[in-house]
């Protein structure tokens, strides 16, 4: 009997806990609201102009068994906020009918340690990838760039055709992937997500015609062998490379890596995991040195960006804990009162 009273008491003491010191749950539907491309896009602009201001240690990935993997992304600014962004990789999930991904993100006051907010993880890192792609796109797709290509049909796609109309006057948005009838049912989901009503949206049948036709590509798949080749891209094009975040992973050729103007969202983070660098690298194809410039000499004006009309620019990006705590921020600030 008094180990019942003893948790008795326990539940009573938690029940009549002030509810000020709860910690609130920011679940996904409140994340994307908090995260409007236009604002979201400007906070990442500053966050990377102030790069240095973050502290940001290498992301650790423990392997979990079966090939499922645990991801820890901590970053933190002094005098403001700390986050760590926990995600698991679970391959395992399609056959249960689960998301292979989860994930949730804790933001805490870096002075006290007082966690602030719990959010979901996964709104966050596809909103905030989303916006960092488009924040590379306003420094380096040609400012007249009216077409868009959209190279894979996951769960990224929608949030990448919406937040490039967000910085470019999109006019077309083509579609492309290996399953047609995926490539059209993406079409309704960018339509859901946000997609200006008077942009064109059509399937692409042909990856290397509309490659040739598009002013920006954007890549989001987890090929690990080339979609993308140096011969059918367009003299002017801005490339961006979002789904390749493993080295054995692939979305462009050697050819292409070579010949285009290389920026990346973190040196360190590309040169460890983007096998769209390492592979040509290791080839021969490729040097380290060629990397332009990170987003951070872009957004600092540090780095001009596009230099010529007829450039072919590519970003390479692997997320980065910055984004995450920048975007983490922005939905602390607008979530919670």
């Amino acid at each position: 009997m008094r180990s019942i009273d003893v948790r008795q008491r326990f539940r009573l003491r938690c029940a009549a806990m002030d509810e000020s010191h709860a910690i609130p749950f920011i679940n996904a539907d409140q994340v994307r609201a908090a995260l409007p491309y236009p604002q979201l896009i400007e906070a990442l602009r500053r966050a990377f102009a102030e790069a240095e201001q973050t502290q940001m240690p290498r992301r650790h990935a423990p392997p979990l068994g079966n090939e499922s993997t645990l991801l820890l992304m901590p970053a933190w600014r002094a005098h403001q906020q700390l986050g760590v962004k926990l995600v698991t990789v679970m391959p395992d999930n399609q056959a249960r009918g689960l998301p292979t991904v989860h994930a949730l993100y804790v933001l805490s006051d870096t002075e006290t340690g007082a966690p602030l907010a719990i959010m979901d993880g996964e709104v966050l890192t596809l909103r905030r990838t989303a916006a960092v792609s488009a924040l590379a796109s306003s420094f380096l797709s040609r400012p007249d760039s009216r077409v868009l290509l959209m190279v894979g049909t996951g769960r990224l796609a929608p949030e990448m055709a919406v937040a490039h109309c967000a910085v470019r006057d999109i006019q077309r948005v083509m579609v492309w992937g290996r399953n047609p009838d995926k490539a059209q049912h993406t079409i309704a989901r960018m339509q859901e997500a946000g997609l200006p009503a008077h942009v064109q949206i059509d399937v692409a049948n042909s990856l290397a015609s509309s490659c040739a036709a598009a002013d920006i590509i954007c890549c989001a798949t987890t090929s690990t062998e080339p979609l993308l080749r140096a011969e059918w891209v367009s003299a002017g094009t801005h490339v961006d490379l979002v789904g390749g975040f493993r080295p054995h992973m692939r979305e462009a050729d050697d050819a292409l890596m070579a010949s285009a103007a290389l920026f990346v969202d973190t040196r360190e983070g590309a040169l460890l995991e983007a096998g769209d660098l390492l592979q040509p690298i290791q080839a021969g194809r490729l040097r380290a040195s060629d990397i332009r410039a990170e987003l951070s000499a872009l957004a600092n004006a540090a780095h001009p960006g596009r230099q010529a009309a007829d450039e072919i620019t590519l970003f390479k990006s692997v997320g980065s804990g910055l984004a995450d705590l920048a975007a983490a921020g922005l939905i602390h600030k607008l979530s919670v009162r």
